[in-house]
Formats: structure tokens, sequence, C-alpha cells
């Protein structure tokens, strides 16, 4: 059966699908036409001449050999092409390989790299003249929301020393009017200092009531404590954790303050206020960064006064971070962490102007997550003095053994 054939049986059979099982049949004929299809262009690339083209080389093509590969959808049965000299080596399926993973993950990895469905189609089709349509990619990439809804629904360590939140707006397509919505990112460190994202959760307006059925869910998967959140001024977070986590302490993220600061700010002011900002957080201690933040209102209050009062109301979740050495603090209020997640889900979503549905965006940046968390394999920096400090302050709430 030709690949042709394969593509019309795939796209006929796309039509009757009711059960997963049904979806998982129409993966497994995908997988096999896009296999054989690659393993036809390194052939071809083996052999230096096309299938249709007369060749005066030695070495021509010599049938198939037939081969089954075991993998996430199954058990598939291929054709590998042969050569008459027995020199062709194929990269993608090996001679003695027998299970099928890294080309599994091939379609997903490509979505989670914020590459729509014809894109991905394209690419298949450019680099191994695969016939697949933006159609299949979608139903195989769909299956990916059960294993996201599972992993939302995970259990969860029972404490998380920091958990930093934080969000992403996206667009997404509503009743025929594109909306802006914050897709929110918790983002846990383990007691042994690495990286955990907690979960997803999408809204399009914030607020107590919201905070507090993230949080809810968090604790309902099992998370019992946390001994520092680490948010930037999202509305109605730290009265949604006082309900929830009433011993947490919250540190609101520096790094986002100066810059909602900046907002207000002249192009020509702007160094300079930073530069005044960075003596108030930088203070060797609370009493010090209340004198800086006087000297701030004094200089700027007239012709920025929303910055110092900001600073001002939100100087009770600012401070926690002078209860620490310097050291620690930068684990704290810096947000490397965090901000090497957003990266991750940025470059996913640039190229994804607007979402048709709230499904497609959640689903585009799990993947992305789950790509990203694989390279993460040391603890953050800093984290030992920082679990040391913790162990000693925290000492009835956590245990290293």
């Amino acid at each position: 059966m030709n690949e042709l054939e394969l593509a019309k049986m795939a796209q006929e059979f796309a039509k009757k699908i009711k059960t997963p099982e049904d979806l998982s049949s129409l993966t497994s004929v995908l997988t096999k036409q896009i296999v054989e299809a690659a393993l036809g262009a390194e052939m071809e690339e083996h052999l230096g001449y096309s299938k249709n083209q007369h060749s005066d080389k030695s070495n021509t093509r010599n049938g198939h050999t037939k081969k089954k590969l075991k993998g996430s959808h199954g058990e598939i049965e291929i054709a590998t092409p042969r050569d008459r000299n027995g020199t062709f080596d194929p990269q993608l399926i090996k001679k003695r390989q027998n299970r099928l993973t890294q080309f599994d993950e091939q379609i997903t990895y490509l979505y989670g790299k914020g590459m729509t469905t014809r894109d991905i189609a394209d690419t298949f089709a450019e680099m191994y003249g695969a016939e697949v349509s933006p159609t299949l990619v979608s139903k195989v990439t769909a299956a990916v929301l059960q294993e996201l809804e599972q992993w939302q629904s995970r259990d969860l360590e029972e404490v998380y020393p920091i958990i930093y939140l934080d969000c992403i707006h996206v667009s997404i397509r509503h009743e025929g009017r594109v909306h802006k919505k914050a897709v929110y990112v918790a983002l846990g460190i383990t007691m042994d200092g690495h990286k955990e994202v907690l979960g997803l959760w999408i809204s399009k307006n914030e607020g107590a009531k919201f905070w507090l059925s993230v949080l809810t869910d968090l604790q309902n998967r099992g998370l019992q404590d946390v001994l520092i959140f680490c948010v930037d001024g999202l509305s109605g977070f730290p009265e949604a954790i006082e309900a929830v986590y009433p011993k947490a302490k919250v540190q609101l993220c520096v790094v986002h303050m100066v810059r909602n600061s900046v907002k207000y700010v002249g192009s020509k002011h702007q160094k300079e206020v930073c530069s005044d900002l960075r003596t108030i957080y930088s203070s060797v201690s609370e009493k010090q960064a209340s004198k800086e933040l006087e000297k701030f209102k004094q200089k700027w209050n007239e012709k920025y006064p929303a910055i110092y009062q900001s600073w001002y109301n939100n100087w009770k979740n600012l401070i926690t971070i002078f209860e620490y050495s310097p050291d620690i603090r930068k684990v704290i209020y810096t947000t490397n962490a965090i901000e090497s997640l957003n990266s991750v889900i940025r470059k996913a979503i640039k190229n994804r102007r607007v979402f048709p549905h709230d499904e497609s965006a959640l689903k585009t940046i799990f993947m992305a997550i789950e790509h990203a968390s694989k390279k993460w394999t040391m603890p953050i920096r800093n984290w030992k003095p920082a679990l040391n400090r913790f162990v000693l302050e925290f000492d009835d709430r956590i245990n290293v053994d």
C-alpha cells in the first residue's frame, strides 16, 4: 500500500473516530505512514538518487523487510527499505531497534514549540515527503489533553519551601471575538531544590475568589504547607494565601514591582528611577529600606506619585526578603526560576497569535513545559544555604531526613 492510499485511509478513518481506541488506531496509521516515508527519504539520501530516477550506480533498492515496532500507541508493522549491497543503515529506526520512542514524540514536540497543525504538516512534507493533513495532526495532539488532565490532578508533595506564581497573557478566540486571557503558572521548588510546575490555570479575570480556587486545588492534591509564596502583586492573592496557608509568608516579586513602576516614568528618567528603586530592595535591612523609600518619595513623588504609593501599599509583602541573608534573598526575590520558564512558554506561543479556544492554549503550554522540564536536572542556584536557613527557621514544619 503506497503513501497516498494510507493518507486517504487515515482521512476516511478520522471521520469515524468515536472512542479513544479509534484515536489510537488512527495514530498508528499516521505513525506508520510517516515512519515509512522518512525511511524512504533516508534510503534516497543513501543511494544518491530518487526512487523514480534511473541510475548506473551499482547499489540499488532491493525491496523491503517487514518489522514490528512497539510504542505508546501499541504495535505497528512497517516496511523497512533494503539496498542490494546491504550498506543502508537507517538512523530514524535503527536495524535492531524494536521500539518507537523518539518518533512518537515528534508531532507533540513540534506542537509544544508553538508550531500550528498546518506548520507541522508542512514540516513533515518538506522533511520526509509525508502527506499529513492538519486535521490528522490535530487528532494526534488531542490525545495530549487526557495527559494534561492527569498531570493537572496528580498528587503533590506535602511541603514546597517556595512557590512562584506568575502569568502569561494569550489571545483566545471566543464566540467570534478575540479575548486576552491570563494563563497562570505555579512553579514549586522541592525540598532538594529542583523546579516543578504544579499546575496551569486560565482565567479572564483575577481576584481573591479565583486564587482561592487555585490554592484549594493545590491543597486538595496533597500540598499541606508552603514556607514562602513569591508572587507579582496579583490582586487578591495575599488574602487567598492567608485563607488556605495561614503560616506561609508572601514576597512580592521585586522585578515585577520595578517593571510596574517604570510604566509611570518618562524615558529620560527611567534609568535614574530604577537605580533609586534598587537602593530600596538592595538595602541591608528593613530599617534602611524604609529610609530609602522615604528618600524616593521626597525625590520623585511630585512627578510620579503612583510609584511611592504602590510600594507603600505593598510594603508588608515586600520586606520578607530582609529576614534573610543576601545569598538567600536571591533565591526568594530573583525571578530566574520563573523567568526561564516564562521564556519557554513565550517561545511556544509567539507564533500562535490567536488560539482557537482555551484547550488549545493550555495544550501548547503544557507540552512546552513537559519538554523543558526534562532539562531540569540540577537544583536552583544558592539552594543549599537557603535550605539550611529554612531548616533553622522552620524546623517544626519541614523534614530533611
